[in-house]
């Protein structure tokens, strides 16, 4: 199983320097978990840039595969990892499902589970 994190979705959407990396995750939607929250970071950023036409065709895009809501064990399970908010129910969530986090987040680029690329500049190839 997979969970790919918001600025993982957003490369991709935008097709960034490291969409290549999250593709494999996001395209097999078999395999593909969507926690709730990298839902509502999406389309939150890509309302404010792009407007609501675009912020909808992402989010549906994003419910191919299985949408993973925030329940109160998932919330105290999050709460114990040292990161973000988001970040922290994101990866609780890879964790509780056996899945891995697809990311180009620094702050999740040590811990198990996790997949990371790192984040390239726009002047890098």
């Amino acid at each position: 199983m997979n969970v790919v994190d918001s600025s993982g979705w957003l490369e991709y959407f935008t097709d960034g320097k490291t969409a290549a990396f999250f593709a494999p995750a996001i395209e097999d939607t078999e395999k593909l978990l969507v926690p709730v929250i990298t839902i509502y970071e999406v389309f939150k950023k890509v309302l404010r840039e792009r407007g609501e036409n675009a912020a909808l065709q992402i989010a549906a895009m994003m419910q191919s595969g299985q949408v993973i809501a925030l329940d109160s064990t998932l919330a105290l399970d999050a709460a114990r990892h040292p990161l973000p908010l988001a970040g922290s129910i994101i990866y609780a969530t890879a964790l509780r499902h056996g899945a891995i986090l697809w990311t180009q987040d620094e702050h999740f680029k040590d811990l198990p589970q996790v997949k990371y690329s790192a984040k390239r500049s726009p002047t890098s190839r």
